[in-house]
């Protein structure tokens, strides 16, 4: 499992930069947004990473049991 992080940049002249890693999806959307309330900031720009363009696989296990009827 690939762990979700966000990396943020913050410059000199007090500009935030902020990418997320490992956000598959439209997911990434929610942590910018969380960002900008967090921060009191609003995104200006912003670009989507590869990962924005491929879609979160989740596999399940499904454990199954048989009953043997008895004679």
């Amino acid at each position: 499992m690939i762990d979700k992080k966000i990396k943020i940049k913050i410059t000199d002249d007090c500009q935030i930069f902020a990418k997320t890693m490992g956000i598959k999806g439209q997911d990434c959307l929610e942590y910018i947004e969380l960002l900008e309330q967090l921060l009191d900031a609003k995104t200006v720009d912003s670009n989507y990473t590869e990962e924005y363009y491929q879609t979160e696989i989740q596999s399940f296990r499904q454990n199954k049991q048989f009953l043997k009827e008895g004679d």
